[in-house]
C-alpha cells in the first residue's frame, strides 16, 4: 500500500453487477453449500462498499488492468465459449491447446507450444524492459467425462487469460520492468499436470502464482481457504476362476475381495476425523455371474485437510487392501500417484486480495475453501511458489454445484462471464502488487527455516 493518500483509488463497478449495496449474509457454517440462481442473483445486494485500509499501491496501474479487462470482454467471452462448447478430457485438450495459443500469438506475446514435453501444455510468457520480477497465471483446460465443463475450465482459462494480459499491459503503459508468465495446464482433473509442469521447471521463475476458481456460493463472494491433500490408489486382486455353481471351491474370487475391501474401508470410516474422506469405485472384466471373478480392481481416493494427515491415512486404508487380499487367498497389486498436496494460500496475496475485493463490493471468507470443498494440482504449486487460489461464486441452480451437468451450464452463461470479468480485475491488480513494490514481493516471499538454510 501507498504512503500517501493521495494515492487514493476507487475501482468501477462492472457493469452487469451494478446494484444497490447492503450487507450480504455469509453462507451458513457446517458444511453447507449455499447456491445462488441467476434471477436470485441480480436480486441480492452487494457487501457495503468499504475504503480500503490503505489506498492502493499505484492507483495507475490498477485503472488500466480494468481498462484492458474491459476491452478484453467480447474476446474473453467468445474464448470461453470455444473452450466450453469443446469439451475435452484431461491431456486431450487439443481444441483448446490450440485456440488458445493462436490467442496469445495475436497478441503479441511469445508462445511455447507443447511445452514441457506435454502435447497440451504450453507457456506464454511477455517481458517488459529488463530485469523486473516474474508474475505468473495458469489457466486450466480440461472438462469432466460425460458433463462437458462441470467444473468451469472455461472460466478459470480465460481468468489466466484476461489477467495475464491486463497486468502485461499496465507494465508496458507505465513502462514497469517485469515479466508475466501464463502456463495453460492439462489434465488438472485426477491427470496432476502441474506437477508433471513443476518436474519441467514451469515454476522456478515465477515470484509468484494466481488463478482462481468458479463454484457455487451466496452473490457476489469469494474464499480463499485451503483445500483437501488428496492421493489416488489403486489395488487389483488376481484370483482364480471356476464353476460358480460346479467347483466354486476350486476358485478364488476377486469380487470378493473387492467387497471385503469395501467393507472394511466402510468400518474405518466411523474412525477417521470429520474432516477426512475415502472413497472408491469397483471395477473388472469378463464379470459372469456362473464364473468366479479372478479379476477385480478398485481406485480410491484419501483426502485430508493436510498432506501430512493424508500420508497417516493413506497407511490405514492400505491394511482394508491388505484384508481383501487375506480373506480370499488373492493376490494383491498395489500402486498410488503421487500426492496432491493441500492449497497453501499466501497470506500477503490473500490480504491483498481481500483488500481489492472491498472496492467491488465482493465478500471474502477465508475459511470458504479454494478448490470448492475437493482437492487441485495447484496444491503442489502452492509449496513451490508464494501462490493464491480464491474461489468465486457464479449463479446457478439448486444442487447445481461443480461437477454436474448443471454447473457445467451455469458456466456458459454471460452470468458467469460478467462475474468472471470482475474476479479478472481483482486478481490482476492484486498480482500486479508483486511486480510493482519490492516491498510487498518480499513479504509474499517464504521466509527460510532452519532446514531449507541447512541444505
Amino acid at each position: 500500500m501507498a504512503d500517501s493518500a493521495s494515492n487514493e483509488f476507487s475501482l468501477k463497478q462492472p457493469d452487469a453487477l451494478d446494484s444497490q449495496m447492503t450487507l450480504l449474509c455469509m453462507p451458513p457454517e457446517g458444511g453447507v453449500i449455499t447456491y445462488t440462481t441467476p434471477e436470485e442473483w441480480q436480486k441480492a445486494a452487494r457487501w457495503q462498499f468499504q475504503e480500503p485500509l490503505q489506498p492502493f499501491h499505484r492507483p495507475e496501474v490498477a485503472k488500466s488492468i480494468e481498462r484492458k479487462v474491459d476491452e478484453l470482454d467480447t474476446e474473453l467471452r467468445e474464448l470461453s465459449i470455444k473452450i466450453h462448447d469443446h469439451p475435452e478430457l484431461g491431456y486431450k485438450e487439443k481444441y483448446a491447446h490450440d485456440t488458445l495459443t493462436e490467442f496469445m500469438i495475436s497478441k503479441g506475446w511469445e508462445v511455447t507450444k507443447h511445452y514441457g514435453g506435454l502435447e497440451t501444455a504450453w507457456r506464454a510468457s511477455f517481458q517488459v524492459g529488463e530485469g523486473g520480477r516474474t508474475l505468473g497465471f495458469n489457466s486450466e483446460m480440461d472438462a469432466l467425462p460425460g458433463i462437458g465443463h462441470a467444473c468451469g475450465h472455461n472460466l478459470i482459462a480465460i481468468v489466466g487469460v484476461g489477467g495475464a494480459i491486463a497486468v502485461a499491459a499496465a507494465l508496458k503503459e507505465h513502462n514497469i520492468p517485469g515479466k508475466v508468465v501464463l502456463l495453460g495446464t492439462p489434465a488438472e482433473e485426477g491427470g496432476q499436470g502441474k506437477l508433471k509442469l513443476i518436474d519441467a521447471g514451469g515454476y522456478k521463475e515465477m515470484d509468484a502464482c494466481l488463478m482462481a476458481h468458479p463454484g457455487p456460493g451466496a452473490a457476489h463472494s469469494t474464499g480463499t481457504g485451503s483445500s483437501l491433500a488428496v492421493q489416488a490408489l489403486e489395488v487389483q486382486y488376481l484370483g482364480l476362476t471356476a464353476h460358480a455353481a460346479a467347483g466354486p471351491w476350486e476358485g478364488k474370487n476377486s469380487l470378493d475381495a473387492a467387497f471385503v475391501t469395501y467393507a472394511a474401508v466402510s468400518a474405518l470410516r466411523q474412525q477417521i476425523k470429520p474432516t477426512h474422506r475415502v472413497h472408491g469405485i469397483v471395477q473388472g472384466r469378463d464379470w459372469a455371474a456362473n464364473i468366479i471373478p479372478d479379476y477385480a480392481k478398485m481406485r480410491w481416493l484419501v483426502r485430508a485437510p493436510t498432506w501430512a494427515e493424508t500420508q497417516v491415512l493413506r497407511e490405514r486404508v492400505k491394511k482394508c487392501f491388505q484384508a481383501g487380499a487375506l480373506a480370499t487367498d488373492c493376490k494383491m497389486e498395489y500402486s498410488e500417484q503421487p500426492g496432491t498436496f493441500d492449497l497453501r494460500q499466501n497470506l500477503t496475496l490473500s490480504d491483498e486480495f481481500t483488500e481489492v475485493c472491498r472496492h467491488y463490493g465482493i465478500s471474502v471468507d477465508p475459511e470458504r475453501p479454494g478448490a470448492i470443498g475437493g482437492s487441485t494440482d495447484f496444491g503442489n504449486v502452492t509449496y513451490e511458489v508464494p501462490s493464491l487460489h480464491p474461489n468465486f461464486a457464479i449463479p446457478t441452480e439448486p444442487n447445481g454445484g461443480n461437477h454436474t451437468a448443471a454447473f457445467a451450464r451455469a458456466a456458459g452463461t454471460p452470468e458467469a462471464h460478467q462475474v468472471t470479468l470482475g474476479i479478472i480485475k481483482i486478481l490482476a491488480i492484486t498480482g500486479a502488487r508483486i511486480l510493482t513494490d519490492e516491498g510487498f514481493a518480499a513479504k509474499a516471499r517464504p521466509k527460510p527455516t532452519c532446514s531449507s538454510m541447512a541444505q
